[in-house]
């Protein structure tokens, strides 16, 4: 039995030192459903103070502002802005519970990411250290990025979504995914 596929992307904050949440967004490739969920524990003001992050991730968020239209932090009672505990949970529960396998077994699922390191270390991270890393979720995630460079590093679809929008960008990798299939199938063709 093919294990099922997951892609998924998280945004976050890194300093060299550490690894931060912003957020997560989850695709199921065989059968579509979605997660996404932001970092209620976030440190507003590490993103606010990164300037590619201020600039490019967080106008992705729910946000607050204040009368003068300045930032002032995440809106909390957004239903996708959730505790760091909470979001573990539910990822748990999307990626082990709801695909009808065995919950405990790594081998039936495949976690797909572009440039796929840190995001891999974020998503461990929700549950602490690796040796933390429950039953049913892989101890690796597979690099898109590096099957396009196995195939010649074709010029990828652009995205149609919001880049830097994590949920946005989980819903791209499908599309990249499908397209280098495809494009490893025409490849293969050619040379026979």
């Amino acid at each position: 039995m093919k294990p099922v596929r997951y892609t998924y992307d998280t945004e976050f904050v890194d300093d060299g030192h550490s690894i931060e949440l912003i957020s997560i967004g989850i695709v199921c490739i065989d059968d579509g459903r979605e997660y996404y969920a932001v970092n209620r524990n976030l440190n507003t003001k590490r993103v606010r103070e990164h300037p590619w992050l201020s600039e490019n991730v967080l106008p992705h968020l729910p946000t607050r502002y204040n009368d003068q239209h300045d930032l002032i932090t995440i809106d909390y009672e957004d239903p996708i802005v959730k505790y760091k505990p909470v979001i573990a949970a539910e990822v748990h529960e999307f990626l082990c519970m709801e695909d009808g396998r065995d919950p405990a077994d790594r081998s039936q699922r495949e976690l797909w990411a572009y440039f796929a390191s840190y995001d891999h270390v974020a998503l461990a991270q929700l549950w602490g250290p690796m040796s933390a890393l429950p039953g049913g979720i892989p101890m690796f995630t597979r690099d898109i990025k590096d099957w396009a460079i196995r195939l010649g590093d074709p010029e990828l679809p652009k995205q149609t979504g919001q880049a830097h929008n994590a949920l946005d960008d989980a819903r791209h990798n499908v599309v990249v995914m499908h397209w280098l299939k495809e494009h490893g199938y025409r490849l293969i063709m050619r040379a026979k």
